[in-house]
């Protein structure tokens, strides 16, 4: 479909109407962002099956109605959540990047981020619901743990390079052993303690972990 080309003078006397089409939009950012915000919190203490639209829309305050504008069914919404859970994890990324870190302390200060965000963040935290879930749910969701298994096998290969890797540990076993370790212990901290406990634990890891494997 071509787009539709406004004159000059058309667009003069529409005056009024376009000043307020941003405001507009504002609020329908707003308004999506609020929904998805308290779906993940029913997600996240309820799961898939034991929330419903209406339970979505009771939370954020607002009609059926208004949900559905913005997601027109539970599946949409999950996904949606989903999306937003792994569109978290570049920004951290590119704010680890900023700091200037040596390859291995990245992997480090990265974890900490990912760690802090499980512990506090509901996006994250019924992201990672919804894939245990996915059967649940009836439409593809990425593949968990895969492209976290890449990243920081790179970032290893780095530290390798930099010398700071254990002689014998290769990035690929050790990203692997490092992603399997952190996800189960954000899940066994999850079933156990709401995640009440996941700095404590992380820190153990890290302890352990981390420095097992560091030069």
């Amino acid at each position: 479909m071509k787009p539709v080309v406004h004159s000059a003078s058309r667009t003069a006397r529409a005056g009024s109407p376009g000043r307020g089409a941003a405001p507009k939009q504002d609020r329908s950012v707003r308004t999506r962002q609020l929904v998805l915000l308290k779906a993940a919190e029913c997600f996240a203490e309820n799961g898939y099956a034991d929330t419903s639209v209406l339970d979505v829309a009771e939370r954020a305050g607002m009609t059926k109605g208004a949900v559905y504008h913005h997601f027109p069914s539970k599946e949409v919404l999950a996904i949606a959540v989903v999306e937003e859970h792994y569109a978290r994890w570049p920004v951290l990324l590119a704010e680890t990047r900023t700091k200037g870190l040596s390859p291995f302390d990245t992997v480090v200060d990265l974890l900490d981020g990912v760690a802090s965000a499980f512990h506090q963040d509901p996006i994250v935290q019924a992201g990672a619901r919804l894939q245990l879930e996915r059967s649940l749910i009836g439409a593809p969701l990425p593949a968990p743990y895969v492209g976290w298994t890449q990243l920081i096998t790179e970032l290893l290969a780095d530290a390798r390079a930099a010398g700071q890797l254990r002689e014998g540990v290769t990035p690929e076993e050790a990203a692997r052993l490092i992603v399997a370790s952190f996800f189960g212990m954000q899940h066994i901290s999850d079933v156990l303690n709401g995640r009440a406990d996941l700095p404590e634990r992380w820190a153990e890891l890290r302890k352990l972990l981390l420095s097992a494997i560091r030069a």
